[in-house]
């Protein structure tokens, strides 16, 4: 039985090595012998460092992470192979990188260099810790906040997945949603004139706000010149030692009333956190380095939320829409700080639809589609293992049925939102819920205020709906863009992740799932007129489709929603939709798992 160390060092291989091989090196092909016979590898050239790698490939994936085993490595020109530690193989990895990248500035590249290995390290060290103290998963599948909290080894397009900098190992037991902690938030009373709040529902937002107080019963001391604002504890500590945050105290504008209400628990975005008691998510700013990013609650993003529940409101989409839900983020409230365009006061009010137990079933795709503890299977297997056992049918059969029922309520409604508003969500797996209590995916779930794409083509539809649409920054894309940003999201993050994790589970045969998915796409683009038969059809007939360089990123140490000067994103790859597995019927079928 392996050690939670030893997992956590495959994990964290994976992660980088997958990075590695999408954005600097996709290596070469061979096959390795061994004693017990030859294996499948890739071999990675470094010749800065006078070797050669050979990572044995035991699951490999058309459209999603390879899963790498044994590393070996020799050095030039010697023939003689050794086998090395992941780790080591990993440093190698990350050295090679940056002296590919700009000889002469090896000096200055140095301090990047560390930086990335730190978070390399830190994000192994937060997922052994989470192996050790982690939760078996429900045999019946789960719920909402479960899910949320199973993730235990992140995005596996991210080479520093689990990286938190800026979170001591004692906070981690309350505030990490893998340990499942749960706390109280604290509440700071403001005076009115230093508030600012919107609202698309009929409470104003420091309405909600009190209620989240009210409703158990407590009482806190404010003044009728006075409104509550909810914070996160971690941001509370932080604020509280902001030199201007004191003086406001001194001058009586701002009093620390302390933790009060209802005990709320981290959802996967470890910033946005849940009750089942009551009926709003609450999403803060955090003082910590989450992946790539210092998470912070932007001006534009509390604009954009409130202006987002008017249009999906004023369009009739709820009533349209059966199998495709919107959380909607419709109120914020946060304090004015004079010279400063936010003041790590901003609190956005989500919508929660999963109070009580309305979430049992409620799976984001980012859990349903992780990699499982070794030996045991996959959250999504089980699943569909179970309706197999449940109905009495094939289990090739099942598969193939629950991606039909997954491509209808979470990809197609998608582009048909995109087609007839020019509205494109950040659909990306941690974003994007299932409710799959009876089975198959009935409806799928899109969160996260951030993550609206509106079209230029549709500028003047758009603002005739909420004009102050047109006042939000950064909110209006060309065409272009958006394809490119929303064929990475719902197609390689999300809908791969699905088929990839079908395909390593032997489930089906990703050039089955994928040829299934060109023949959706196909269908959206014949019934469809606008943007969402464009977006079709880009991802359909381009030789590559966009993803995201998140290493390319973590290499220059850029925090992507702070920089204006980050390099490039997003970078084509090859598109597995138009590889010969995906364009072509096998002449004899693949052998499939019972």
């Amino acid at each position: 039985m392996q050690s939670s160390r030893q997992i956590a060092e495959t994990a964290t291989f994976q992660s980088f090595a997958n990075c590695y091989l999408r954005e600097v090196n996709s290596g070469v092909p061979v096959m390795h012998r061994t004693l017990s016979g030859p294996v499948d590898c890739i071999e990675w050239s470094m010749p800065r460092q006078q070797i050669v790698l050979r990572v044995e490939i035991t699951s490999s994936s058309l459209c999603g992470p390879q899963h790498f085993g044994r590393v070996w490595c020799r050095g030039v020109p010697d023939s003689n192979w050794r086998q090395i530690e992941l780790m080591s193989a990993l440093h190698n990895l990350v050295h090679e990188t940056y002296r590919q990248v700009e000889e002469g500035h090896v000096d200055a590249l140095r301090g990047f260099e560390l930086e990335l290995l730190m978070r390399v390290l830190d994000s192994y060290q937060q997922t052994s810790l989470y192996i050790d103290k982690g939760l078996p998963t429900p045999a019946t599948g789960g719920g909402f906040i479960e899910a949320e909290q199973s993730l235990v080894f992140g995005h596996w397009l991210h080479p520093t997945p689990k990286s938190r900098q800026g979170m001591t190992f004692w906070q981690q037991e309350s505030y990490a949603p893998e340990l499942r902690g749960q706390f109280k938030l604290h509440y700071f009373a403001v005076k009115t004139g230093h508030v600012r709040h919107a609202s698309a529902r009929p409470a104003a937002a420091h309405e909600i706000v009190r209620s989240l107080v009210s409703a158990n019963g407590e009482n806190l001391s404010i003044g009728d010149d006075e409104y509550l604002l909810p914070m996160h504890p971690l941001q509370a500590e932080a604020l509280l030692l902001d030199p201007e945050v004191r003086a406001l105290q001194q001058d009586g504008l701002l009093r620390h009333l302390g933790p009060a209400g209802s005990l709320f628990t981290a959802t996967s975005s470890v910033r946005t956190v849940y009750s089942a008691d009551e009926n709003w998510m609450l999403k803060f700013s955090l003082p910590v380095r989450i992946t790539n990013s210092v998470r912070l609650n932007r001006r534009q993003e509390l604009e954009a939320g409130v202006a987002m529940a008017k249009l999906i409101d004023r369009i009739g989409f709820a009533e349209r829409s059966q199998n495709f839900r919107i959380i909607r983020d419709p109120a914020y409230i946060t304090l004015d700080m004079p010279g400063r365009s936010e003041s790590g006061f901003e609190v956005i009010l989500r919508e929660n639809p999963f109070a009580g137990s309305k979430g049992r079933g409620v799976i984001t795709v980012a859990a349903l589609t992780a990699d499982p503890l070794p030996g045991e299977p996959s959250r999504l297997e089980r699943i569909i293992r179970a309706i197999a056992a449940r109905d009495g049918e094939p289990l090739p059969d099942v598969c193939l049925a629950w991606f039909r029922h997954y491509l209808t309520c979470a990809v197609e409604p998608l582009i048909q939102l995109y087609d007839d508003h020019g509205v494109a969500l950040e659909a990306h797996q941690q974003n994007s819920l299932l409710d799959i209590g009876a089975g198959y995916p009935s409806v799928s779930y899109y969160r996260d205020n951030q993550g609206f794409y509106l079209s230029e083509r549709y500028r003047s539809l758009l603002v005739g709906h909420v004009p102050e649409t047109e006042t939000i920054a950064s909110l209006y894309f060309a065409e272009s863009e958006i394809r490119d940003r929303f064929a990475y999201y719902l197609i390689v993050n999300q809908v791969f992740s699905v088929i990839s994790r079908m395909g390593h589970d032997g489930l089906c045969d990703e050039g089955q799932l994928l040829r299934l998915l060109r023949a959706h796409l196909e269908r959206c683009a014949s019934k469809m007129t606008g943007a969402g038969r464009d977006f079709a059809r880009h991802v359909l007939d381009l030789p590559t489709i966009a993803s995201k360089a998140n290493l390319t990123t973590r290499l220059f140490d850029v925090d992507e929603l702070q920089s204006d000067n980050a390099p490039t994103l997003y970078r084509p790859v090859p598109n597995p939709l138009r590889a010969p597995a995906a364009l072509t019927i096998p002449r004899t079928s693949h052998a499939i798992a019972s």
